[in-house]
């Protein structure tokens, strides 16, 4: 009997996540598994081609680093590695915030093939609109919009979001309501010409 096909988010057998650091085929399934995964929540938060490239291969190279940490029973594959995304996307911003430029984009540019840039691109033109649902995202908490972010947009389960996160469930949930809250009182005249945010409010957690 044939087995059925892994799910498209799976990295495959826990093995094979931890294996990616020694293992270039265990890397290779791991990345086609999560490349879609890491460029949309990249595309959601950059909205510069040449960094965006930098941070996804950064993603990568860093969940090759930390392979040997990974433990399925804190998570599943995906929440781990965005996890990382989010570590490594919220350490740009910080250097952003301190130095106004990136300082490394050569690695990035070399580890991700001209198809990936390609992709890359429709990411970005189809996240130009949730970037304004992040300019309103800007009033909330970091915490808060970290949840709402891989809920929402990401469509993390509350559970993932959690534990990529490195919180409890009860305490993401109490979070996301939080979050939604506050930007339905600040979106609600917009929304009209920002079904982004509609969108993002009503996922169920």
């Amino acid at each position: 009997m044939t087995p059925p096909p892994p799910h498209p988010t799976s990295a495959g057998p826990p093995g094979d996540v931890r294996a990616i650091a020694t293992d270039p085929d265990a890397f290779e399934r791991f990345y086609r598994a999560q490349i879609d995964g890491i460029l949309r929540f990249v595309a959601r938060r950059v909205g510069d081609r040449e960094r965006a490239a930098d941070l996804t291969a950064e993603v990568f190279l860093a969940a090759i680093e930390a392979a040997d940490s990974y433990k399925p029973g804190r998570g599943s594959a995906q929440a781990w590695l965005f996890g990382i995304a989010h570590n490594v996307v919220a350490a740009e911003r910080r250097r952003v915030g301190r130095e106004r430029r990136a300082t490394s984009r050569v690695v990035g540019r070399r580890l991700l093939a001209d198809d990936d840039f390609a992709r890359m691109d429709e990411r970005l033109d189809a996240a130009a609109r949730a970037r304004e649902l992040y300019a309103a995202m800007d009033r909330l908490s970091e915490a808060e919009r970290a949840v709402l972010e891989l809920v929402a947009l990401d469509e993390l389960s509350v559970a993932d979001a959690a534990a990529a996160l490195g919180v409890r469930p009860a305490a993401a949930r109490v979070r996301l309501y939080r979050a939604r809250r506050a930007l339905r009182a600040t979106l609600a005249p917009a929304d009209e010409e920002l079904p982004t945010a509609s969108t993002a409010l009503e996922v169920a957690p």
